[in-house]
This record gives C-alpha cells, structure tokens and sequence, in this order.
C-alpha cells in the first residue's frame, strides 16, 4: 500500500488553485466567441452562410466550423482588451479610451476585412464556397453578418468604457 506523503498532500490545493486559475481564463478568453457565436445564429438561416462553414476545416461539419470561426473573430477584441490593461495605466480615461479602440478597430476586422477573406480569399485558395457565385449578395450578407457580429462586440466594450470614464471608474 502506497501511503501519499505529507509535501504532495500539501501541495495538492496549490495544484487545484492552479488548475483553476487557468480555467477561469481560458473562460474569460473562450466566453465571448460563444456568445457572439450564439448571438450571430441567425444568419445560420441562410444557405450560403451554413456553406461558407460547411466548406472549412473540418470539411462538411458545420458546427465546429462555425465555433471555429466565431472564436478566431473574437481574437483582435481580446487582444485589444488584454493590451489595453497590459500597456495602459487604469487611471484616468486610458481604459476608456483602449476598449473604444479595440471596438473601433475590431469591428473594421471582423466587419470588412473578415468579409473580404470570405469573399475573396477563399476562393482564390481553392475553398469554393458559394454555390450562387460571390456576387453582391453574397458580400451583403457577409459584410451584415460581419457588422452585426462587430456590434455583438462593441456593446460591452462600449458599456465597459462608458463605466471606466464616469467619475469613480470601476
């Protein structure tokens, strides 16, 4: 019989504290790509859209595609946010300022260049998507379903800068 000894018992709640310390990050950088993945279903109502997700890695399953996606277009906002409290000093309107910049900014990404990556770079890899040809309508919805996820983003970073810049901050 192997008897633990008294330094890993010890131990074992500096593990634990550790192992969910890392959680609660990896949640606080994963949570909102879910819920603007949750939040942009909606355009999942089009066939187009439900293709340019079926045609990604892993090809011909729609669900981790479209996760997939949705937490990549969440990436320039939570490097916005973590550069904003890394380089920025909290006090006075630098908060404010950097996380109307990162909404700024990440909206420009996710709302127009994401859109031309769809819609242009794509096909030219070799990942033909849209079965109706990348017309005007298909850069419409795309260039919606960019914006309206830009917004899905931009309105907590705008509550939060409006909250740092009042008197009293956070």
């Amino acid at each position: 019989m192997v008897v633990p000894s008294a330094v890993s018992v010890a131990g074992a709640p500096a593990v634990v504290g550790s192992a969910v310390g890392w959680l609660w990050l990896l949640a606080l950088f994963v949570l909102p790509g879910l819920v603007a993945a949750v939040c942009w279903t909606p355009f999942l109502l089009s066939a187009r859209f439900r293709a340019l997700f079926v045609a990604l890695p892993p090809a011909g399953r729609l669900v981790p595609s479209y996760v997939g996606v949705a937490l990549g277009l969440s990436v320039p906002y939570l490097v916005g946010v973590v550069l904003t409290v890394w380089l920025v000093d909290s006090a006075g309107p630098g908060w404010s300022e950097g996380f109307l910049d990162t909404a700024l900014f990440g909206g420009v990404l996710v709302g127009f260049v994401a859109p031309a990556v769809a819609a242009d770079g794509l096909p030219s890899l070799g990942v033909d998507w849209d079965p109706t040809g990348y017309g005007a309508s298909t850069w419409a919805l795309l260039v919606a379903a960019g914006l309206w996820y830009a917004v899905v983003a931009a309105v907590p970073l705008a509550a939060l800068a409006i909250g740092m810049a009042l008197p009293g901050g956070y």
